[in-house]
């Protein structure tokens, strides 16, 4: 090589270096893989942190215990049962709670309750919905015993007694309070309280057909279907008793 060309190299080579144009170490296929699997490794450990994290929230979700219905069951005091006079059952809780009022007894006798529920009734051939006492002449007392109780509750006008023995009155099970106040037992799927029909028909009674093919024909009873809210008429037709299937609302008393 020339001279002259082999400074000619060397000052290229000079000038490179004063211009700090210095080329990067390249890394080496070793260190390359080492950094991506590094990167995967990461990314894996951050779904797992991920999942164990739902998981562990489920988890939670899961332990924590459903909310139970109230049972009246278990509220302070006892259920009882009192007698009354038929029909007197409101006045009666209104007089008892005067008393609890008056003597300061809310410590001691907690609640009254007169039990009802709907029921279905005809009147003027239109089906209405009623509250109806459930145990007429009845009223349920949740305490706490005492002379004092028993005294107060006694000495309420209308009141004329307990269920149970005079001189110690019988408390409700669980169970009868339960039954008696619609309380779902867990577990168990209680049945949906419904209307219970009342109707002023009987059988083989005489009633007119208010409406259809066969309005204004008289008939009598057969067959009373409370479940369905039907009667089976029996209908003189050309000398034969044919049965007729109609509505409560359907037919009249005559």
């Amino acid at each position: 090589m020339a001279v002259s060309d082999m400074m000619s190299d060397e000052l290229e080579d000079g000038q490179a270096t004063d211009a700090g144009e210095v080329p990067a170490a390249e890394a080496t296929p070793h260190e390359v893989l080492v950094g991506a699997e590094s990167h995967a490794l990461a990314d894996v450990a951050i779904e797992v942190l991920d999942a164990s994290g739902d998981a562990q929230a489920s988890d939670e979700d899961e332990d924590e215990p459903e909310e139970k219905p109230e049972s009246p069951f278990d509220r302070p005091g006892r259920w009882y049962v009192v007698h009354t006079y038929s029909g007197y059952e409101n006045k009666v809780k209104g007089n008892l709670e005067n008393i609890v009022k008056a003597r300061e007894l809310a410590d001691r006798i907690h609640e009254i309750v007169v039990p009802m529920e709907d029921v279905v009734e005809f009147k003027n051939g239109k089906k209405v919905t009623v509250s109806k006492k459930v145990f007429p002449g009845y009223l349920l007392v949740r305490c706490t015993p005492s002379d004092d109780v028993w005294f107060a509750i006694r000495s309420s006008p209308g009141v004329t007694g307990f269920v149970g023995s005079a001189s110690k009155p019988t408390p409700l099970s669980r169970r009868e309070v339960e039954s008696i106040l619609h309380v779902k037992v867990e577990g168990v799927d209680a049945p949906a309280k419904r209307s219970r029909p009342s109707h002023e028909f009987e059988l083989n009674e005489t009633v007119r057909i208010k409406e259809g093919p066969f309005a204004d024909f008289p008939g009598h009873i057969a067959e009373i279907n409370e479940d369905q809210l039907k009667v089976k008429v029996l209908v003189d037709i050309f000398g034969r008793e044919t049965p007729v299937e109609l509505e409560f609302s359907q037919v009249a008393k005559l």
